[in-house]
């Protein structure tokens, strides 16, 4: 039976790796010839035909519930009802619509909307909105975290923006709603956020400096509700049951210990239940009533058994939730644990227990950490010897209790007010921490050497005079110290990287870094810290030898600052360097200055008499054996025409598309001048600027130059000095995206 569950998890956990999904007919078959299979003995290949189908099923309804491709851009009247906890920020109101509906058109039933100045919004309310609806897309960097994948995750079928909207119903059964509007009302000691979190597992009132703390101090899941909160709370409740009838205070005519294994699943699938009941959650419910029903039996189930039938459990409620990185992070981190305590000789004294549990664990989760693009704590095993007993014993159970108590006057109140004190004390220990030991964003590395990493991790891992255990060692220092590949002499690789309406362009060679514009922010997004400064990090940037600012437009040089803070610059250059922050120390782009790294040319040009922002971007041509790439900026036609006359007026291979393909850009004279064979537009998809203009793409296509578009394509890179062609990121297959 075991050897059955194992095949039916493995064929589960297939959908995640395919690259395109197999056609309906096929996955239809495979019950079939799964139970033709089972009288003759194969029924592991049976079970795992079986996952494999279901898996594919559910994948394949997901997608046909995503947005028509006719629907894309269009503003629609859409009526649904407000669902899960709404943010409802000063400046934005993100929240989910459910069984959404037009009247004249077929939409998603689940829609993910943002109202930009919009009114507040409360779970279960019932709206009717004119919505801007696009299909489920995000930005497709290499290593990145995977937006589409999320969404699919989650069932949205479109995202939107909201133009306008009537409230037709008031606010029902909506009681995860009703608590957190409670809890924010309530004086938390400035912790409001963090104790919404602790209770209710949203994190949207969590500051982004609140966030870079945790992360940093490996402190993510004691405020994101985990398996560990949700076991704490059964056991207390267990424990608090079984000491009654010790001193006479539990019915004699009851037995208790029925009572004391439903009550504790009860309180845990009561918590399960206010924290939204995402996948770490139902995982731990699951083992927790597998465990309970072991004692009320007194069978023995080992610890294996109830984490196998709990992945199962999950993953047949819902196969899309190995999309998901908590799905992994989640059931590895219970699989550690229990690969850590099964199979000793003997057992460890309970402080050896609780600290050799917190690096054993960093160990097994840094190399499932790395392969999924996350950020190692270099200080969680400490943090966490104190920081889990603080809130599990400390802080959560007054949490709780006052979240439980809030309709009693000043009661709840105040046991929420000492829970937000102490969480306030906790926050200042991880923030002194947390400056001192940031996490370490280390590079991608490829998947053989991930997978010699995790094979040193588990030797580690294994119990003492384990033959060959010192190994793990070596294996492991892999992945902080992998083989690094230099490029050859005279080429160069570059990277458009996909930053929406904006600009940022990676250029390596063989010994040098340069970035040239470093993404938009606008109000709190930064995209400099958000995606360019992660994505340098995993390619293995470890420091910038130029950062060369085209000029200071937002989109431009909004993320110049967050990547400056992140890495070492060794200098900034601008077309305009009194007009960014006085930080980074910005020098002026020199027209005509030419230097040579590593064999590949570059040089610079600025048009002298350019008066307004867009024309002043300086212009960087990169050239690598022979083969040419022109980076531009934001030029217009009057710049281009200046251009014309410099020496970088020479045939390009390349052509970074003036302005993301602006109609006042790409003169007929700059691409007869230039002859360029590929664009490359940086844009955001649906932007509100209508880049690239059609009349450009026209004279693009009428010279037979292949374009390259970020929104339609993710990231590209180029290895110039080969005259190979263009790869995309849309081209690494993944059945929830467009293909190419």
């Amino acid at each position: 039976m075991r050897t059955g569950m194992i095949a039916l998890a493995l064929g589960l956990l297939a959908l995640r790796f395919l690259p395109v999904l197999p056609p309906v007919w096929f996955w239809l078959v495979l019950p079939v010839a799964a139970l033709m299979m089972l009288p003759f003995r194969t029924y592991p290949l049976a079970f795992f035909l079986f996952g494999f189908s279901w898996a594919c099923a559910n994948a394949q309804w997901a997608l046909d519930d995503r947005l028509p491709a006719n629907l894309d851009g269009e503003t629609r009247w859409v009526e649904g009802r407000v669902v899960g906890l709404p943010q409802n920020g000063e400046a934005v109101v993100r929240f989910q619509l459910a069984d959404a509906h037009s009247r004249r058109e077929t939409v998603p039933p689940l829609i993910r909307l943002a109202w930009y100045g919009g009114p507040p919004v409360n779970s279960g309310e019932q709206w009717r909105l004119a919505v801007k609806l696009k299909r489920p897309a995000g930005l497709l960097n290499p290593h990145a975290f995977d937006y589409d994948a999320w969404l699919l995750a989650q069932r949205i079928g479109a995202t939107g923006t909201v133009k306008d909207g009537v409230r037709l119903q008031e606010a029902r059964w909506a009681w995860r709603d009703g608590i957190r509007q409670r809890l924010q009302a309530v004086d938390a000691q400035g912790r409001t956020g963090a104790l919404t979190a602790l209770v209710l597992g949203d994190g949207a009132g969590l500051s982004r400096e609140d966030w870079q703390v945790l992360q940093d101090t490996g402190t993510v899941h004691l405020l994101v509700i985990s398996g560990q909160h949700i076991g704490l709370l059964a056991g207390l409740v267990y424990l608090l049951i079984a000491g009654l009838p010790r001193y006479g205070l539990w019915p004699g005519r009851l037995p208790w210990l029925p009572w004391a294994c439903g009550l504790a699943f009860a309180a845990a699938l009561g918590y399960g239940l206010l924290a939204g009941f995402d996948v770490p959650v139902r995982r731990a419910c699951v083992m927790i009533g597998l465990v309970l029903l072991w004692r009320l039996r007194f069978r023995h189930l080992g610890a294996w058994w109830p984490l196998l039938l709990a992945l199962n459990a999950v993953l047949l409620l819902d196969p899309l939730a190995s999309l998901q990185q908590g799905f992994w992070l989640s059931f590895a981190a219970v699989a550690v644990l229990i690969f850590i305590f099964g199979g000793r000789l003997g057992p460890w004294r309970w402080w050896q227990s609780w600290t050799r549990a917190q690096w054993l664990i960093a160990i097994g989760l840094g190399p499932i950490l790395l392969i999924l693009g996350l950020p190692i704590s270099l200080s969680g095993p400490l943090v966490n010897l104190l920081a889990v007993p603080w809130i599990s014993l400390v802080v959560l159970p007054p949490a709780l209790l006052g979240t439980l108590l809030l309709p009693i006057p000043f009661v709840g109140e105040g046991l929420l007010w000492v829970a937000g004190g102490l969480i306030d004390l906790l926050f200042r220990g991880l923030a002194l921490m947390a400056g001192r030991f940031p996490a370490w964003m280390p590079a991608a590395v490829p998947l053989w050497i991930g997978g010699l990493g995790a094979l040193g991790a588990l030797l580690l891992l294994m119990p003492r005079g384990v033959p060959l255990r010192p190994l793990g060692w070596p294996l492991l220092l892999l992945l902080v110290f992998p083989p690094r590949q230099l490029l050859p002499e005279g080429t160069a690789e570059i990277w458009q990287l996909d930053v929406g309406q904006g600009l940022a362009i990676l250029v390596r060679t063989r010994h040098h870094t340069l970035l040239y514009d470093a993404g938009p922010r606008f109000g709190d997004n930064d995209l400099g810290e958000r995606v360019v400064l992660p994505t340098l990090r995993k390619l293995g940037v470890s420091g910038l030898d130029l950062m060369l600012i085209s000029h200071a437009h937002a989109d431009h040089a909004g993320g110049a600052q967050a990547v400056a803070k992140g890495l070492p610059v060794r200098r900034v250059l601008s077309g305009e360097p009194l007009e960014l922050p006085t930080e980074l120390q910005a020098e002026a782009c020199e027209s005509g200055r030419q230097w040579t790294w590593d064999g590949v040319q570059f040089a610079l040009w600025q048009w002298a008499a350019a008066r307004e922002s867009n024309p002043k971007s300086c212009v960087l041509q990169i050239e690598a054996n022979g083969e040419r790439l022109l980076l531009t900026g934001d030029i217009d036609t009057a710049a281009e025409r200046a251009l014309l006359d410099s020496p970088l007026a020479v045939t390009t291979d390349w052509l970074q598309s003036p302005h993301h393909g602006s109609r006042s850009s790409s003169s007929p004279a700059l691409l007869a001048a230039l002859q360029p064979a590929a664009a490359l537009i940086s844009r955001g998809q649906g932007n509100a600027f209508g880049h690239p203009h059609p009349t450009v793409l026209a004279r693009y296509r009428q010279r037979g130059m292949a374009i390259h578009d970020s929104a339609e394509q993710g990231a590209i890179r180029l290895q110039l000095g080969q005259f190979k062609p263009a790869w995309t990121m849309r081209q690494e297959r993944r059945f929830w995206r467009p293909a190419p």
